[in-house]
């Protein structure tokens, strides 16, 4: 008896550990409820961080007035600063590239809500059609009288970029030329700059030899330059990455993301809301998407992990 009571009070400890902790994880899993009081939305620069925090401001009015209740707009350094903001629920929705959005999901901080449209690029000259697009490429720029005609002359070559978590000023291009034989990595000087129209300019004024931006980001400097169509050329076109995410921090309640995503639709559809996202990002409005459209952004990943442990 007293060896019997012994072994239960070995196994019902146990048993009951595994059980709470059965019942809590599942609770953490099915826990999704928060319903912000304040709402709080990064963005990273595309552009000068200046010009585009000016341009996301009305934001702010826009929203708040939808969801009822006061909106903050917040620039962030890069995407993954973003995530890690998301990740310590200091950031309730991120403006999000692909690669951002999938390591953001990865590590739990956020679930994607809404893709961003864009007006496809017809190329030469980079001009916008009329088209509504959910995917664009990236592209590698060169000056118009460099000796680099291909992406076979980048190799010993400085090229502009942007951080490693940006699909069209990173992952794609290294992981595609990776693909065809070119270590990026390993052969060639990369530079990371903040800004797709800053990797222009620095192609324009010789800093770098080459970079790599989103199509056509030339278009963002050509107020200032307005040749920069004849005096920047691309060489490169990458295969088509899926368009910008809105992702929210994961905890975020259903009955809420409903509410957001229709508030974000309906700023997409206004002339003054077009206007603004189209001045942030080139977005000209939103709709509804699947965590499995992201699904060819993760091969990409793998490709540059392997680069990078091979490096």
């Amino acid at each position: 008896m007293r060896k019997l009571e012994k072994v239960l009070f070995t196994i019902i400890p146990i048993v009951l550990a595994v059980v709470l902790s059965a019942c809590s994880n599942k609770q953490k899993s099915e826990k999704k409820d928060f319903t912000p009081k304040t709402l709080t939305v990064a963005f990273v620069p595309s552009q000068a961080a200046n010009k585009l925090e000016a341009r996301a401001k009305p934001m702010e009015k826009m929203l708040s007035k939808k969801l009822g209740i006061p909106v903050h707009v917040t620039m962030s350094i890069d995407y993954t600063t973003v995530v890690e903001a998301m990740k310590s629920r200091k950031v309730d929705v991120g403006f999000l590239p692909p690669d951002g959005y999938v390591l953001a999901h990865k590590q739990g901080a956020a679930d994607v809500l809404l893709q961003a449209l864009r007006f496809g690029v017809k190329q030469p000259g980079g001009e916008a059609t009329k088209d509504l697009v959910n995917s664009y490429r990236a592209e590698i720029v060169v000056r118009k009288n460099s000796k680099i005609k291909s992406w076979k002359d980048l190799k010993g070559k400085k090229i502009a970029v942007q951080t490693p978590t940006s699909s069209a000023g990173y992952v794609y291009p290294v992981a595609e030329l990776q693909e065809k034989g070119l270590n990026v990595l390993k052969d060639c000087k990369l530079v990371t700059v903040t800004g797709h129209d800053q990797a222009v300019l620095d192609v324009l004024n010789g800093d770098t030899d080459a970079a790599f931006v989103f199509e056509d980001a030339r278009n963002l400097v050509k107020g200032d330059v307005p040749d920069i169509m004849k005096r920047v050329v691309p060489i490169y076109f990458t295969k088509p990455i899926p368009n910008d995410t809105i992702a929210v921090r994961s905890d975020m309640s259903p009955k809420f993301k409903k509410k957001l995503a229709k508030a974000f639709i309906e700023i997409g559809e206004s002339k003054e809301g077009k206007a603004m996202i189209s001045s942030l990002y080139t977005h000209q409005g939103y709709v509804p998407v699947k965590d499995s459209d992201f699904d060819v952004v993760r091969k990409y990943d793998k490709i540059i992990e392997k680069e990078e442990d091979g490096k």
